[in-house]
């Protein structure tokens, strides 16, 4: 005789019902596996091994035998049947009381499943919304419903967290909030609500869900951090910032790090471009004795490569070897992506060549890559022996490559080879796609041939592509910085004419464009309009609100626009205030650019050399050439070197308050920091040696 469930969390034995599609449900930590779909149903001696273990008297279904004996005395057909053909609502879960009388066979058919452990009935609701089918789904609404109003199941809220789930796994997310509405929240159903909206990409939805969980003094765990983590990743939407308030909020939680968050963090740190923080946390995992995930390893070395950290991005490629992974393709195309854009081409063909040694086949990003290296060194005919070989290797090569072979042209300016590249990829036998003709509109807009952008894009369109957000950007912005502002805004137009809508880059570029004519009205409208429209000033667009007001001397609006940005919770950028510190600079106010330089180092940000550049044009504008030296001193010791446009800035400054005697000096000291002098900065040392001849000969 089977006896009665267990209270509390012991109530979840170790059974798995097979399911060929899992469901995660947390409750303390315990995740169970999902019962197939069909019944009766079948049981797998495997068991999961997160579950805590028992006692003896409590492992009733731990035996493969004792679980198929007890199994087979119910048949859940019978009530299956009764729900789906019962007059009740599918959908009605309520908290209503039970009733005081029941249909003679209703009552009978309750009566003979009062047996039923929890752990079957939670595995069969389970099996009911693993389904893809919207009558499994409404008989897993009904069988809640109906365990409620027969009081033979008590852990209601796992029920309810497992319709939850179902419901957020259908992209009904929706319906999983007015469920979650009929009860009060606890930490089970918050659990369920974040992981659904996680699955689903609504990540304010599971941050606001989390922020409440601690107001109501519940904790969030490791898992929900690491689902949201995932998301972020999954979404490409993951940044710096959000990343550190995510590790802040699990150090304040005090919030269990197991090895999945760990691993979740790295990525998550890496994608975010952070590689210093990626690796932290990749020695808590080492210092831990665990094994970081292949992919994890992958995502430090992409993202050390892309910081020009090559060396690094070799050693932990190496320890991979060492501690027994064998780097697949994605690995070696992480460390060659680095070599590429160190413009280390040895090392990149060094790296394919071993990569070929270890029988491991190049890919078509492989091969874009060593294109790429090749065409960064003008080896033009070796990227073209790389094609070959691609073809060779029954490796198609893609719009993607050739595009690829059109942007290394469109960095050097060579927007004549742009016809040369379309015909050799004509003769391939590859199509250009839209990716390859928003690369193309950009190299000529690049170059100024505006005639040949729009002739690209009427190409396009005649052979059946549709423009998207890029394109119309790039030929806005093209036209924008090429002064001709009319035809932006008959382009930004016949964007929203076509059904394509601006997005807030295109509100960016525009607003640049508007500022830029002093057409004041006109940007603030259009600010609204792109509220209007569910787009939020983002970074770029409070910059470039900053530039533009600065530039014109209105520069209360651009403290004003600072404020406001800082209100909404956003963080100023360095380019920000850059852009502030210039346009005081350009009107020779020092003071203010100086006090621009101080609030930007309280906000925390470090001074670029742009900045800093900015600044000693500032004080030489005023005249003040010994508070410009101080920037030079002030540079020296926080480890920013100076460049060319350094020394110009303070020869310029020298010649200012006529001390033509000190620019050799200053000259000197950029060859000596082997610095190359540029045209302009030959010419200051010609005009102040010229200055001081004629002194001389008057004397």
């Amino acid at each position: 005789m089977l006896l009665l469930p267990l209270p509390g969390s012991t109530r979840f034995p170790s059974v798995q019902l097979t399911s060929t599609s899992p469901i995660l449900i947390r409750h303390h930590h315990i995740f169970h596996a999902p019962l197939s779909a069909t019944t009766p149903c079948a049981v797998s001696t495997s068991t999961e091994s997160h579950l805590p273990s028992l006692p003896p008297s409590r492992r009733r279904f731990d035996n493969y035998d004792t679980v198929q004996a007890a199994l087979s005395r119910y048949d859940f057909a019978p009530l299956l049947a009764f729900l789906s053909t019962s007059s009740s609502s599918a959908h009605e879960v309520t908290d209503s009381a039970s009733p005081t009388s029941l249909d003679p066979a209703e009552f009978q058919l309750a009566e003979s499943y009062r047996a039923v452990p929890a752990p079957l009935w939670h595995s069969l609701l389970k099996s009911l919304c693993s389904s893809s089918s919207s009558s499994s789904l409404k008989q897993a609404y009904a069988l809640v419903a109906w365990l409620q109003k027969h009081n033979l199941c008590f852990s209601y809220e796992l029920l309810y967290s497992i319709l939850i789930h179902a419901l957020g796994r259908s992209e009904k997310l929706y319906e999983a909030f007015l469920l979650s509405q009929r009860r009060t929240l606890t930490p089970l159903t918050y659990n369920a609500l974040i992981g659904a909206c996680a699955r689903n990409g609504d990540l304010e939805k599971a941050l606001n869900l989390m922020s409440r969980m601690r107001q109501d003094g519940y904790r969030s765990d490791f898992v929900n951090y690491s689902l949201v983590i995932q998301s972020l990743n999954r979404s490409n939407k993951v940044d710096s910032p959000i990343m550190l308030k995510l590790y802040k909020e699990i150090e304040s939680e005090n919030a269990e790090i197991d090895g999945q968050l760990l691993n979740d963090l790295i990525v998550g740190f890496a994608k975010a471009g952070e590689p210093s923080q990626a690796m932290h946390f990749l020695a808590m995992v080492q210092a831990s004795g665990l094994s970081p995930k292949t992919a994890t390893l992958v995502s430090v070395i992409s993202a050390l490569g892309n910081a020009g950290r090559v060396v690094e991005a070799e050693d932990i490629f190496e320890e991979m070897k060492e501690g027994g992974l064998q780097p697949r393709t994605r690995a070696y195309n992480a460390l060659l992506k680095g070599y590429v854009k160190a413009a280390s081409l040895e090392d990149a063909e060094s790296i394919v060549s071993q990569m070929e040694r270890s029988g491991i086949s190049p890919d078509e990003h492989t091969y874009s890559l060593l294109i790429d290296a090749y065409a960064n060194a003008g080896r033009w005919e070796s990227a073209r022996i790389v094609l070959k070989e691609m073809e060779a290797s029954n490796v198609q090569p893609n719009s993607y490559v050739f595009s690829r072979i059109l942007a290394s042209y469109r960095d050097r300016g060579e927007w004549q080879k742009s016809f040369q590249v379309l015909r050799e990829m004509r003769s391939s036998g590859v199509m250009p796609d839209r990716h390859f003709y928003n690369v193309m509109i950009d190299t000529f807009g690049k170059s100024n041939c505006l005639d040949h952008a729009m002739a690209t894009f009427e190409r396009m369109l005649s052979e059946g592509i549709q423009p998207d957000t890029v394109t119309w950007n790039t030929l806005i912005d093209i036209h924008c910085k090429s002064g001709h502002h009319a035809r932006a805004e008959e382009l930004f137009e016949e964007m929203q004419e076509s059904g394509c809508a601006p997005c807030a880059t295109t509100f960016n570029i525009m607003i640049n464009s508007l500022g830029e004519q002093e057409r004041w009205d006109e940007v603030k409208g259009l600010m609204g309009k792109m509220q209007s429209q569910g787009l939020l000033p983002n970074i770029v667009t409070y910059t470039t609100l900053v530039d533009i007001y600065g530039k014109s001397g209105r520069f209360n609006d651009a403290i004003e626009c600072l404020e406001i940005m800082k209100s909404a919770g956003l963080k100023p950028s360095p380019t920000m205030y850059n852009a502030l510190i210039n346009a005081y600079a350009q009107r020779g106010l020092s003071e203010q650019a100086l006090n621009a330089f101080r609030v930007m180092r309280a906000d925390g940000l470090k001074p670029s050399l742009l900045a800093l550049n900015s600044l000693i044009n500032a004080f030489g504008e005023d005249r003040r050439d010994a508070e410009a030296f101080s920037v030079l001193q002030y540079m020296k010791e926080n480890d920013v070197n100076p460049d060319v446009v350094t020394y110009t800035t303070l020869m310029k400054a020298l010649i200012r308050v006529d001390k033509f005697y000190k620019v050799p000096d200053v000259y000197e000291e950029m060859i000596h920091s082997r610095v190359t002098p540029d045209r302009k900065a030959r010419a200051m040392l010609r005009s102040a040696l010229k200055y001081m001849k004629q002194t001389l000969k008057q004397r």
